[in-house]
């Protein structure tokens, strides 16, 4: 194989797997947190609920820097398979419709 050798190529792809994972690990962390804050916003009232409420939207703007990097970071690696003429890493449509539709339920549950 011309430019990249093989297992360079099953290096890269071996990085766009374990990314696409932590990329829906972070989705599923955000949700599960999401649905705690939720859960939880009746009983957490005064300062010390919004204490809270304040905590969990950092972490969330955070997880969301994360999510950003990770969702480049795949897409870096799937664009050195694509110019290398190997095939596709990994379903970025799908990754991007996962990305969507966590994003929305995030809106929906804000408001």
């Amino acid at each position: 194989m011309a430019g990249m050798q093989q297992s360079e190529a099953r290096a890269t792809q071996n990085g766009v797997n374990a990314l696409e994972q932590a990329f829906t690990g972070i989705q599923n962390s955000r949700q599960d947190v999401e649905n705690m804050k939720f859960n939880l916003a009746s009983g957490l009232k005064g300062s010390d609920g919004k204490a809270y409420q304040d905590l969990l939207k950092q972490w969330d703007d955070q997880a969301e820097i994360i999510s950003r990097n990770v969702r480049d970071m795949i897409d870096t690696l799937n664009e050195t398979l694509r110019q290398q003429g190997l095939t596709q890493g990994s379903s970025n449509e799908a990754i991007n419709q996962a990305y969507s539709q966590s994003q929305s339920v995030f809106d929906a549950l804000h408001g």
